[in-house]
């Protein structure tokens, strides 16, 4: 039960400090599907209080898998009706090699594509003349390396997603802290990120419970607005 206070209160917090201010990156959940055969399948549902995601991957060939990921940041909304939404949609192509019996270590390339939108209503009557929105596209590209230790019924995989983000098409017109934040992203419209991820999973043969943590490190601009970590509990299903 402690445990699981832990989890809805690290979650709260995730929720409180994404709706304090305007947030233009949240990362999406790793998908580390420890590919270990041709034809193998593997999905993920996972998410938090915060977005939802459904992931595949498939072996395509005894060396070669693809992957396929799709995530939604939900609306959240305070009060005072300031909050944002997101979406990507990401595809990955990588090399998979059973070490042994136990570990696998597999390597994609990663390429996606993605929409944020941020609305704080509450900063339009200090600034006449501004909307409080702002929205953007992103595309975000770069390499997954991970290796997985793996059971019947257990596997922990560490992996690190190293990638570059794009923000293009910015538009709106929303003042915070009495900077232009149309401006600010612009400013800021490339950086490259580094985000390390611990996966646990356990559970039958077909179907485990998984949680993730991971660190999103903005390696260009620490202080950029962003969240700079992310935890995630799902289902990992082996087809």
């Amino acid at each position: 039960m402690k445990n699981i206070g832990f989890v809805n209160f690290f979650m709260l917090c995730i929720l409180i400090m994404s709706a304090c201010s305007p947030n233009y990156y949240i990362p999406n959940t790793q998908n580390v599907p420890a590919i270990g055969a041709k034809g193998e399948t593997r999905i993920n549902i996972a998410g938090n209080g915060n977005q939802l995601e459904l992931q595949g991957a498939v072996g395509v060939s005894n060396q070669l898998a693809i992957q396929l990921n799709g995530g939604y940041v939900f609306p959240n909304n305070e009060d005072n009706g300031n909050g944002g939404s997101g979406k990507l949609l990401e595809a990955g192509i990588g090399y998979y090699n059973n070490l042994n019996e136990r570990l696998v270590f597999d390597i994609y390339a990663l390429g996606g594509i993605g929409r944020m939108e941020n609305h704080f209503p509450g900063t339009v009557a200090n600034n006449p003349g501004t909307t409080g929105k702002i929205s953007a596209s992103l595309t975000r590209w770069g390499l997954q390396p991970g290796l997985t230790f793996h059971t019947r019924y257990f596997s922990v995989s560490g992996s690190a997603r190293v990638v570059g983000l794009y923000f293009s098409n910015i538009d709106g017109s929303l003042v915070f802290d009495n900077e232009d934040q149309a401006a600010y992203l612009k400013d800021h419209r490339s950086a490259f990120l580094l985000e390390p991820a611990l996966t646990l999973r356990g559970g039958l043969e077909k179907i485990k419970l998984q949680l993730q943590v991971m660190k999103s490190l903005n390696l260009s601009d620490s202080q950029f607005r962003q969240d700079d970590s992310l935890l995630s509990l799902g289902l990992h299903f082996r087809l």
